[in-house]
């Protein structure tokens, strides 16, 4: 592996104008592509195969005129303190109103309250819907200006009037806070190599990365569905990990330079070794992202490929178009003040800190972790809805109108559709589940032309978000009475597709953990130390999930973070962080250990071994986490809940695993293990192969041959 990364790095270091003029060629093509073939991104959460989902499509198929499947927006009204919209000023302007909303584009029905019933009791709130032959990504901006814009002149009269529903929101937007994260890691990088011209080169690499990847990925979109929330993900990792990467390299070639060897020879053995834990660490944040794709959750697995095809954007660049850059950057990534060093640098203070008072270290270390992950006990998980929208937002206003006016149950109806229906059984099915705990109202059946199929529809008397309306759906769903019954709408989809992702969870985590151990047993060619960063990534996962509960779900900080409203975890979330996170602390697992096994199998007792390692890899490791930190935190203050939730969870993670596992408890661990922490059993060792990713092979070889006299052009 290093013998050919650096052969790789010395052709790309000599045919640097190829490479570079390659690279911008392939950016340029796929950003044509972007621009011309991109199509509409979808905010679509389903999982086929789902109860819900089964019977939208039957209500597709048989029941032509039910609004399955096409967007809704719901139109909450209310009249002034002291009026009713009975009255027949009032009445008129609603009928106006609705009237307008007809016209509304793309629209294909507008539900009458008047003649649906659903005026509230004492004639202050109504609630119409209007509804959309297709779904909520085919909507414009220009298709919902023209669905709100009606209700100015109700307002003008004196009404009231509030939008929700899927009809209403927007595709999510990068904004202008996550350019933060990058500005935050231009400063860290200038302060780490103390060069403007070697901050730049990481940030450059990674910029170029982000756009090959992200043009990739809108091109993609145009011939298929893709999540809004693909591209925001993987730029977050594109910049962190194309960051990182280079950062490593970088600061390698600069150590290279510093003992004396030419810039070729140097960019060359830094990518022959830091290059080579590059790869690995790449390997495990792939395999975590690709492995999204076996847990048969459709949006979730095409969001891991579109992430791990730009992480692997990113490492393709560092060990090819960076050690051409460094080609034209010569000596000059040095710096000014490259030689003005301490004595003794902190990480090595710190390591030989750790080495003397391992226990009590390691004893504090992961009862901090434990008591942060406290509350990821009480930890509920859900999907955003109107009652999750930011306060004062339109959503958030109709959800809390048509609460105060029908209950909170009338937020979020339940649709049970019966495919062998008569007459007879219909009747009995609404009668049966009528009389269910937390049922507020049932609608009379509706059949379809041949009246095989009939619906109608379930008014809970809790929130779609609570535990009563999921256990509503369930007992629904056990009471039969020997009919083809099923639960869909919006409510039932959520609850679906939260079940299916906390099912799949644990199956992930084995997957994942199993495979990526398999990865750092080949490249450590240990047991101990794959098993101790697992367990150490057990310990951030847990801590973090209970940050993000105390954050989002119990609202600690909310105001210090931006977060709008509290409510249950995204039930997207935790699967998918646990993919990226992994993934993500493996890499500073990789680029921290594979120092201490440099220096262990170039003759360093296990001791030395670990605060010389420590000392060489703990400086740009935690450049690296400050960094990635940086680049998450940006995103903290999105609009999205989703990306919101994301940004800290990796943010806060990435935290803990860097400083608190990785810096603290691997070093104290390794430590106390001494020697055993290499330990290997002797068959084993002769099964695996030796990828040799400390390079020891390739700076043996290098080091008995007569020094090569190279001239460089920089």
């Amino acid at each position: 592996m290093a013998t050919l990364l650096y052969r790789l790095a010395r052709f790309s270091f000599r045919r640097r104008q190829l490479v570079a003029a390659v690279w911008a060629a392939v950016l340029i093509a796929l950003g044509l592509g972007a621009v011309t073939l991109s199509g509409q991104l979808t905010n679509d959460v389903t999982i086929p195969g789902t109860e819900s989902q089964q019977a939208i499509d039957h209500l597709k198929e048989r029941f032509a005129q039910a609004p399955a499947g096409g967007a809704t927006a719901r139109v909450a009204i209310e009249a002034p303190t002291g009026q009713k919209l009975t009255d027949p000023v009032n009445k008129a302007t609603v009928e106006q109103l609705l009237s307008a909303l007809k016209t509304a584009p793309k629209a294909r029905a507008v539900t009458d309250p008047f003649q649906t019933g659903t005026v509230s009791r004492d004639g202050r709130v109504a609630l119409a819907q209007v509804s959309y032959p297709v779904p909520a990504s085919e909507l414009t901006g220009a298709d919902r200006e023209g669905l709100t814009a009606p209700a100015e002149t109700a307002r003008h009269a004196g009404l009231t009037v509030e939008f929700g529903g899927d009809a209403i929101q927007g595709m999510p937007e990068v904004g202008g806070t996550e350019g933060i994260g990058v500005v935050i890691a231009a400063i860290v990088l200038t302060v780490t190599f103390g060069s403007l011209l070697a901050a730049g080169l990481p940030l450059l690499t990674a910029l170029i990365g982000v756009g090959v990847g992200m043009a990739g990925v809108m091109t993609i979109s145009g011939f298929t569905d893709l999540n809004s929330n693909t591209p925001i993900l993987a730029l977050m990792l594109g910049l962190a990990v194309g960051i990182d990467y280079a950062l490593f390299i970088v600061s390698r070639y600069r150590h290279e330079l510093s003992e004396g060897r030419e810039p070729e020879q140097a960019a060359a053995r830094s990518v022959g070794t830091a290059g080579s834990a590059v790869v690995f660490a790449g390997l495990t944040v792939i395999i975590a992202l690709v492995g999204l794709t076996v847990v048969g959750i459709p949006f979730l697995g095409q969001m891991g490929v579109a992430a791990a095809v730009t992480v692997a954007v990113a490492v393709l660049i560092a060990l090819t178009l960076l050690p051409a850059i460094l080609g034209f950057a010569g000596r000059r990534v040095l710096g000014k003040r490259a030689k003005k060093r301490t004595k003794t640098p902190n990480g090595e203070r710190w390591a030989r800190f750790v080495a003397r008072h391992r226990v009590p270290v390691l004893l504090a270390a992961v009862a901090g972790l434990l008591i942060v992950a406290i509350p990821a006990l009480s930890m509920q998980l859900g999907l955003p809805n109107d009652a999750t929208a930011a306060p004062g937002s339109t959503q958030r206003k109709a959800y809390d109108l048509v609460s105060e006016g029908f209950g909170p149950g009338m937020n979020g109806p339940l649709i049970v559709v019966i495919s062998d229906a008569t007459a007879e059984n219909a009747d009995a099915a609404a009668d049966r589940i009528s009389r269910l705990s937390d049922v507020a109202l049932v609608t009379p059946p509706q059949f379809n032309a041949p009246h095989d199929t009939a619906m109608f529809t379930v008014i809970p008397k809790s929130g779609p978000s609570s535990e009563q309306t999921e256990k509503l759906v369930g007992d629904i769903r056990s009471h039969t009475g020997g009919t083809h019954l099923a639960v869909t709408g919006q409510t039932a989809l959520q609850i679906d597709v939260s079940a299916k992702l906390a099912g799949a969870m644990l199956p992930y985590l084995a997957l994942v953990v199993g495979l990526a151990f398999l990865l750092l047993m080949l490249v450590f060619r240990s047991l101990i130390v794959p098993l101790k960063a697992t367990l150490g990534f057990l310990g951030s996962v847990a801590a973090t999930f209970g940050a993000v509960v105390a954050v989002f779900q119990w609202g600690w900080l909310d105001d210090l973070l931006g977060v709008q409203s509290t409510a249950p975890i995204m039930s997207m979330l935790p699967i998918l962080l646990i993919g990226v996170l992994f993934g993500l602390a493996m890499d500073y697992q990789v680029f921290l250990v594979t120092r201490m096994r440099e220096e262990h199998v170039h003759g360093a007792e296990p001791p030395e071994a670990v605060v010389t390692g420590f000392r060489h890899g703990s400086r740009v490791v935690v450049a690296a986490a400050l960094i990635m930190i940086s680049v998450f935190a940006g995103f903290v203050h999105s609009d999205t809940a989703l990306i919101q939730s994301i940004g800290f969870a990796l943010a806060f993670g990435v935290a803990v695993d860097a400083f608190v596992v990785r810096m603290t408890i691997v070093p104290a661990v390794m430590s106390l293990l001494g020697a055993k922490a290499w330990w290997l059993p002797k068959w084993l060792g002769r099964v695996l192969p030796n990828v040799d990713v400390e390079g020891a092979k390739l700076t043996k070889r290098l080091d008995e041959k007569k020094p090569e006299r190279l001239t460089s052009s920089a």
